[in-house]
């Protein structure tokens, strides 16, 4: 498992952040203008997959970077949860 892990996470560090920046965003904005809970259900997903690269990437990053990285998740799951209901 922790090869597979390793192998993921060298497989995204290649990736264009450039790319994943404006693929990230597009995806954000449809998030946003798609009624309700298909919308809300868009950006929890999101969410979840923010919370995996949290996971994974929490004991490199210094203390400050935690915190910007908490609050962005605290903001996509609001924005969700007030989407949805």
């Amino acid at each position: 498992m922790q090869r597979t892990q390793s192998t993921m996470l060298a497989r995204l560090a290649r990736v264009n952040p450039t790319a994943v920046f404006l693929a990230t965003l597009a995806f954000v904005l449809v998030a946003l203008f798609a009624p309700g809970i298909v919308g809300g259900a868009m950006l929890l997903a999101l969410a979840l997959g923010l919370v995996a690269l949290l996971v994974r990437t929490w004991p490199v990053q210094p203390p400050a970077t935690r915190v910007v990285r908490l609050l962005m998740l605290v903001l996509l799951i609001t924005a969700a949860l007030v989407k949805i209901f």
